[in-house]
Parts: structure tokens; sequence; C-alpha cells
């Protein structure tokens, strides 16, 4: 079985959510920033902080040239924050190595920093319109339940670039498309805990036809109250907030529920670069530890 590209095609143009970064006139580089602001975020949660980021960095020499604590207290609370700091130092290669401009080819994607498989290809794609598949945890999904008759993926493999490739129409524009029709269903109707069988565009569909088994994948649940996540986010909102280094009290105060877990997270921001210690004992975001001298 394999997914009608026509109808699906057709189904997009006509329903596709009107997001930003999918209008005319969008750089590669604001679809580039908003790429790396969409893993593990919720489009509502991206789509203010995109639009301020687009005017305020609109190249990425604009981005280069800001201090990295600008840029991760502009990245407010999108979550998991090393992003931030991978995108202010991919900007500052391509406005030192490639004239200010994202390439266009996968390979050099995959050569600049916090670049992945998929943010690689979906630039290629969405802002080159090129002919290359396009592989999220949607997409997965999708091609899973019409095309395999599975629930759910499972893990990430090799062969689904190969699956979701073979499903792509020969014409280099309407694959393009079709890429981001096939996400767009997996976001939207093809979801992971309530599908909407119902309104799906597609006229046949392997799980469906199967009577839609239930998944053999055990899914775990991602709690964040009370994680290192949160720990270390309570850290990074007293310095997001302060106007320069703050003492070390600061932060104990804005985590006293567990001690050892609130060294380990300070440690593990030390660690990854977010936050750096001055030469007097105290705390900043990085790049802003000279602000006390």
């Amino acid at each position: 079985m394999t997914v009608d590209s026509d109808i699906l095609i057709d189904w997009y143009r006509e329903t596709a959510r009107d997001l930003p970064w999918r209008r005319s006139g969008v750089t590669a580089w604001q679809i580039l920033m908003s790429e790396i602001m969409l893993q593990q975020t919720p489009v509502v949660r991206v789509e203010p902080i995109w639009r301020e980021w687009v005017a305020r960095w609109p190249v990425p020499s604009a981005m280069a040239a800001a201090p990295q604590g600008e840029v991760l207290r502009a990245w407010g609370k999108l979550g998991y924050p090393r992003r931030a700091l991978r995108l202010h130092e991919c900007a500052r290669v391509l406005a030192e190595q490639h004239g200010d401009e994202v390439p266009t080819e996968v390979e050099v994607l995959l050569g600049l920093p916090g670049i992945g498989d998929y943010t690689a290809r979906a630039v290629a794609c969405f802002a080159y319109g090129q002919r290359v598949p396009v592989v999220d945890t949607n997409v997965r999904r999708v091609v899973a339940r019409a095309v395999h008759g599975r629930a759910e993926a499972g893990n990430p493999a090799a062969r689904d670039l190969g699956e979701t490739e073979a499903l792509l129409p020969a014409r280099v524009d309407r694959a393009a498309v079709f890429s981001a029709a096939l996400m767009e269903l997996g976001a939207t109707v093809c979801t992971a805990r309530t599908p909407d069988c119902a309104n799906c565009p597609l006229p046949t569909c392997a799980w469906v036809t199967a009577g839609r088994p239930v998944s053999e994948v055990v899914r775990r649940t991602q709690k964040y109250e009370g994680t290192d996540r949160q720990a270390r986010g309570r850290l990074l909102d007293v310095l997001r907030d302060a106007s320069g280094p703050v003492e070390r009290i600061r932060l104990d105060m804005a985590w006293t529920r567990d001690i050892g877990q609130r060294d380990r997270a300070l440690d593990s921001l030390l660690i990854d670069g977010l936050i750096e210690q001055t030469a007097d004992g105290l705390f900043a975001l990085a790049g802003e530890g000279d602000a006390s001298e």
C-alpha cells in the first residue's frame, strides 16, 4: 500500500495551517530558525518568539553579532536552551564561511553546528524545494499507519528515509509540497493519541483496513514536574531576569526542594556552556560573566 500524493497535496493546499514560516518571502535562514525552535516544542509557543527573532535577527550575521546571553534570554521558555546556543554558533559559521547565506546542499548543511539529519533535509526541502525525504515523528507515524498498518512507528531506523523517499512524487516541485503535506497530516489528523480517521483525506490506510490494531509500543509519559529539566529551567529563569551576574544564594533560593538536584542542575548548566561563573564567584548567562568587572 502507498500514499496517494495527488489527493494529499490537494488536501494540503486547501486545509494547511497558515504558519508564518510557510509564507512566500521567508528566507532559508528564517526557515532554519523555525525548524530549530519547533523541535519538541508546539507551534503555539514557537510562533510569537520566531516572529520576534525574524525582526531582531533577519540574517545570520545579525545574530552572530549578538552576545550569547542575549540569544539565551530571547529564547525564553521554549525549552532545551542548548538549541539557542547551537543556533548562535551556526549563525556565526554562516556569516563567516557562507556569505551570510544558508547552504542548499544537505551534506553541507549537516556540517553546520547543531544541524542534524532532519533539520538539514527540512531546510533543503522547505526552503529550497528539493526532492529529499523529510522524516519527523509525524511523518513516521503516517507512514507506519497508512503503508504498514501499524499504530505506531516504533524507534527511528535507517530505513525511515528510504521508505519515505519511495513515496515522494517524481516531480521535484510536487515532492516538496508532498513532504509538507505528509507532515501536516501527522500533526493535525493522524495524531498519536486521537487520530481523526473520519477526516483523513487518504482513500486507503493499511491500519484502518486492518481494523486499527492496538499499538505494541509501550508509551512512556515524560513528566516535567520535579525533574532535573525543571530545576535547570528555574535556575536559568533567575539569570534571564537578572541585569547582570548574581550571587549563588539567588540560585539556591530558586530550587529548594532538593539540594542535591539543584547542585546537579547547576553543574550541568555550567558544563553545557549555558551559564558561567565569574572570577569572584557570581553566576551569569553565557557570555555575560564579565558584566561584573
